[in-house]
């Protein structure tokens, strides 16, 4: 049960403050094409996005290893290394990396409710916002748009500790900013290893999006969607 003592709430961002649509994002780079043909290259569309598939997975595959993070600006500068024949500087890397967020960013969408469900939690905890990102000022500028950043005392993000979720940094960042112990929060998201785990080793109360019963957890640690989590709380299970 969380304890009585539980001051703060974190949340996760991705699939818990927000959903995606992939059908949104991938209806169109060609912005960012535009950018890369205009530094230099000569790739068609199929190629352009080939490479930056190419180059996400390798990253992502560092980043499964061993948990580090990396910047869209990297993908963009190996991508443009690929692609040009020569290395980026790194204001193109920042500049075509930054359009390949904008453009994937179409695919976000803000749930109805949320501005209100997250109101009512500030009236009774403090809120944080922990979550893996490879762009700074993605996040934020999101929960800006939602109208729901005034209820937050800090953003932490992956790109900016390094490490992302379930390394243990990047929770001891978010507790460490927030100045509580483990004991004082509690942790809710949609990601088993990321919002689970990775919180309850690191000493906090853990609650999973997990309609599906994919994972062996608790049940009374299993929300069907975020707007279970107030009742939760004031049930103390």
């Amino acid at each position: 049960m969380p304890r009585p003592d539980v001051t703060h709430v974190l949340l996760d961002f991705f699939g818990t403050l927000v959903g995606f649509s992939a059908g949104a994002a991938e209806l169109s780079y060609h912005a960012t094409h535009a950018l890369v043909r205009s530094l230099g290259s000569d790739a068609g569309y199929p190629g352009f996005l080939q490479a930056w598939t190419d180059e996400s997975a390798r990253l992502d595959q560092r980043s499964a290893a061993d948990d580090s993070e990396y910047s869209m600006a990297e993908v963009a500068a190996a991508m443009l290394a690929r692609l040009l024949g020569r290395a980026a500087s790194a204001d193109e890397a920042a500049a075509v990396g930054g359009s390949l967020v904008r453009e994937w960013g179409r695919g976000i969408r803000y749930p109805p409710g949320i501005r209100e469900l997250i109101a009512g939690l500030a009236a009774r905890y403090r809120l944080a916002v922990v979550s893996n990102t490879n762009q700074a000022g993605l996040v934020q500028g999101h929960l800006a748009a939602m109208g729901i950043d005034r209820y937050l005392d800090t953003v932490v993000t992956s790109v900016e500790v390094g490490w992302r979720k379930p390394h243990p940094a990047i929770y001891a960042a978010a507790l460490s900013r927030l100045e509580i112990s483990p004991a004082s929060a509690v942790f809710a998201g949609d990601t088993y290893e990321a919002d689970y785990a990775g919180p309850v080793a690191a000493g906090m109360t853990a609650f999973l999006i997990d309609p599906g019963r994919r994972h062996d957890i608790p049940a009374a640690r299993r929300l069907e969607s975020l707007a279970d989590l107030p009742e939760r709380l004031r049930a103390g299970s």
